[in-house]
């Protein structure tokens, strides 16, 4: 389980890392983070970066060791890295590099209620990610092949994020096309059923009870439901 943490912003963490190398003041800070590309592993909002030095600060974790002025350019403060904030910087990287946790995604958040769209329209839409992933799939391993090449620049352990975000689209790639298989042939589980409940037109917030056609096996969590009669052959 995460543990409570004073600072708990993940730019907190990439501004211990970058202090471990220097004092930097914040403007500098942001630079290095732009420069390393580190916007792509953290979800940075750029505009609070300098309540997070204060709240660095604030619990020791770093500290000012000069404040200084160039011409009619405001005051600038340069910082450095305490030894709670090194204390804390390891311990931080500890739990996220050796302990699981369950993270929430967007698109996990879509799966899970995609049923109110039809299946037609969510096979379309899962076909078009699959498209886009697969085209950022492409470029993402040619950048990484860029970069490898100049690796006496670039070390590996300074792309591994890269690696890792690579893998993860790579697979849920292959997870999509999987389902889209599924659901072109229509084996996936329960596809009358969800096409007829679509087709119902209940799904409008009116709390109506759906009929069904006959033949259409119901889940048991939707217990009794009406089907419709066949009508008798003439």
């Amino acid at each position: 389980m995460a543990k409570r943490r004073k600072v708990s912003n993940l730019l907190g963490l990439t501004l211990l890392s970058q202090l471990m190398e220097r004092p930097m003041y914040p403007y500098e800070m942001a630079s290095v983070l732009r420069e390393r590309g580190k916007d792509q592993a953290v979800k940075i909002n750029w505009g609070s970066l300098y309540t997070v030095v204060q709240n660095l600060e604030k619990h020791g974790f770093i500290e000012a060791v000069q404040v200084a002025r160039e011409g009619r350019q405001p005051e600038r403060t340069t910082y450095r890295i305490t030894e709670a904030g090194q204390a804390e910087l390891a311990d931080w990287l500890r739990e996220l590099l050796g302990e699981p946790e369950r993270e929430y995604s967007r698109f996990e958040a879509g799966l899970s209620d995609g049923a109110i769209l039809g299946p037609d329209e969510v096979t379309a839409l899962l076909r078009g990610r699959l498209a886009a992933l697969e085209g950022d799939n492409n470029r993402g391993q040619a950048e990484l092949v860029q970069l490898v090449q100049v690796g006496e620049r670039v070390p590996r352990i300074f792309l591994i994020e890269s690696e890792y975000h690579l893998a993860m689209r790579r697979a849920e790639a292959d997870w999509v096309r999987g389902l889209l298989a599924e659901l072109d042939s229509g084996t996936f589980p329960g596809m009358d059923f969800w096409r007829a409940l679509h087709e119902s037109g209940v799904l409008d917030g009116s709390g109506r009870i759906p009929e069904f056609p006959a033949g259409i096996e119901v889940p048991p969590a939707f217990g009794d439901v009406p089907k419709r009669e066949e009508a008798p052959d003439s």
